[in-house]
């Protein structure tokens, strides 16, 4: 009796050590099929009479070979991708069924009919077969004792199958925790595509292999247009149910041997290695091609139609590593946008030069902007009939000190771009309206003030409530202020948008549309929006006296405006002709060089003055 429990004392402590030895493999993340290697050794150690086999289970039944030290490798390979069922030998079956079969002589038990021939040749009599289940309830594996004679399992075998069952289990589950720390290290969460630190290895690996063999590499950075407005009208959830449409068509239209990586909010990348430019070229009109039709929604029968702008570079002509291509690569995709979107551009030098011509401004106006060194410049709007003086637009203006006078053409974009133009529409409205309380404090005759104001400021500020607060601070009524805005954002459907400009009207600010008639045709939005001026654009004007053409496109705007009640502002009069023809169309207010240039707010004020002393 105390030899027995002696002996069941010794089992226990082989099986603890048995244990302690496969948890440390784990602990010291050992791959998966080493430590399952390491627990058939073991147990084959402490039972030399039994031969231990491991398999994977993928989430479809097919079953692979982990580890199996002491197996004939060719019964393992034999096993290769077998579809576990009800008859499919102990191991299939267990899996099966989702619990342990214990099969005592291989050659008489329906089992194994499909696979007896198999394993009697390779000398196997009898296998117990434990499946292995993970906490979502999975069958991930199973873990199986094999016999060279017919015979059941011993009790010593059923104690270490039990704690081997275990530490199958927290093997498998460690390494289910480790590919998912894996995939999220490597992989975007939304597609499922390589991420920016997987993009790096691969371009790291690809670069040094194309150097070797004086290869070419191509390198496409494709951004899509206007992403932001699915976000922001539809929502995230929307949004990133599009990204993995989209990452599925892209990948569609490429080789194996090509990557796709999403690296930003709405950024792929595409590295083709073996790729020339020229070709890299047509496959960036495959991937804009795969874009073309509508995606559908789930649960709805909407659909979004996107586009995508595409730069393309080339190793190692415009880079020698990921992060020069990359940096190229955006230079092009920038150009591609000014383009007019839906289109590829190959990176050129002279672009870099341009756009360190670009950060240059970008630093330099906000330096500018944060130390006061902007100026307003303030334009006489008169009455066409009367030349009597109806309001001011406020104009911005930069004098740079390397730089001198710098072109709202050529710093506006820039802010536009980088992010600025919030903080100077922000600073134009602020110091126009006080510039407005000053002259009316000091009796300046000044009726009204126009201040610009961009179309991405009313996207992401709260334009109406910014106009409220300046114009209460400065004592101001609504009516002393109109705001001139694009037809390019009359024309956006999103909501943001039009609950502003409403909000606008109902307060009794002004609204003017710039430049009417350079950019679209569509009219439709003047009796929608809350609109209470045209500016009939210059380039109209210019010509007025010579050209039929101009004279009867004027004449239609005008009369439009007239027709619904809106002021028309004539811009860009320079000779009293072109002031006689608008007196003749019915045009109300204009302003231009004939009546005053763009003045600093003294000069304005000396201006005013003057005209009231010569009246």
């Amino acid at each position: 009796m105390r030899e027995q429990h002696a002996t069941r004392t010794d089992e226990q402590a082989s099986i603890d050590h048995l244990q302690r030895d496969v948890l440390e493999a784990v602990a010291l993340g050992r791959p998966l099929t080493a430590v399952m290697d390491l627990l058939c050794r073991g147990v084959e150690a402490l039972a030399p009479e039994v031969l231990c086999s491991v398999l994977s289970v993928s989430p479809e039944g097919v079953v692979h070979p982990l580890a199996a030290p002491s197996l004939p490798a060719s019964y393992s390979a034999a096993l290769e991708g077998l579809q576990v069922g009800p008859e499919v030998g102990s191991c299939g079956t267990a899996a099966w069924r989702r619990e342990a079969v214990e099969v005592t002589d291989i050659a008489q038990d329906p089992l194994w009919r499909n696979f007896r021939e198999l394993a009697l040749s390779h000398g196997l009599a009898a296998c117990w077969s434990t499946p292995i289940l993970t906490g979502h309830d999975q069958v991930v594996a199973t873990f199986a004792l094999y016999y060279r004679e017919p015979r059941g399992a011993a009790p010593f075998h059923r104690q270490m199958v039990q704690a081997c069952a275990q530490l199958c289990q927290i093997a498998f589950m460690h390494d289910r925790h480790q590919r998912e720390i894996e995939r999220l290290a490597y992989f975007d969460g939304v597609t499922g595509l390589p991420n920016r630190t997987l993009l790096g290895d691969r371009a790291r690996q690809t670069l040094l292999l194309a150097t070797r063999a004086e290869a070419p590499v191509s390198l496409l950075l494709l951004d899509i247009d206007r992403f932001k407005t699915v976000n922001d009208s539809l929502g995230h959830a929307v949004g990133d149910q599009v990204l993995q449409h989209i990452a599925a068509r892209l990948l569609r239209v490429l080789r194996d041997s090509d990557t796709l990586a999403r690296i930003g909010g709405d950024e792929f990348v595409v590295l083709l290695p073996g790729c020339i430019a020229e070709d890299a070229m047509h496959v960036a009109a495959k991937l804009r091609a795969a874009l073309e039709a509508p995606i559908p929604l789930d649960g709805s029968h909407a659909r979004v139609q996107l586009t995508a702008s595409i730069g393309v570079c080339a190793f190692p002509k415009d880079g020698t590593d990921l992060d020069q291509l990359l940096k190229n690569a955006d230079i092009a995709m920038y150009e591609a946008k000014r383009a007019g979107r839906d289109c590829a551009r190959f990176f050129l030098h002279a672009m870099n030069q341009a756009l360190d011509e670009r950060l240059d401004i970008e630093a330099a106006l906000r330096h500018a902007l944060s130390n006061q060194l902007l100026q307003l410049h303030y334009q006489p709007k008169v009455r066409v009939a009367d030349r009597r003086l109806v309001g001011v637009e406020a104009l911005l203006r930069w004098h740079d000190a390397a730089r001198g006078w710098v072109p709202p053409d050529r710093f506006i974009p820039v802010a536009e771009e980088s992010g600025l133009i919030n903080a100077l529409d922000a600073w134009v409205l602020e110091h126009g309206c006080a510039q407005l309380a000053r002259w009316r404090a000091a009796d300046v005759d000044v009726p009204a003030l126009s201040v610009n104001v961009s179309p991405q400021r009313f996207h992401q500020d709260d334009v109406a409530a910014h106009a409220r607060a300046v114009l209460a601070r400065h004592g101001l009524a609504a009516q002393d202020l109109t705001l001139e805005v694009t037809e390019r954002l009359m024309l956006d459907d999103t909501s943001r948008p039009r609950e502003q400009l409403q909000q606008l009207n109902e307060m009794g600010v002004g609204v003017s549309v710039d430049d009417f008639g350079t950019g679209y045709s569509s009219l439709s939005y003047l009796k929608r929006l809350p609109v209470t001026e045209l500016k009939l654009d210059k380039s109209f004007v210019r010509d007025l006296e010579q050209d039929a053409d101009d004279r009867a496109l004027s004449s239609a705007v005008i009369g439009i405006g007239r027709s619904l009640g809106l002021t028309v502002v004539a811009e860009g009069v320079e000779t009293e002709g072109q002031r006689e023809i608008l007196l003749g169309m019915g045009c109300e207010a204009a302003q231009g060089w004939l009546f005053g240039r763009p003045m600093a707010a003294d000069a304005l004020a000396a201006w005013i003055a003057e005209r009231a002393r010569d009246a």
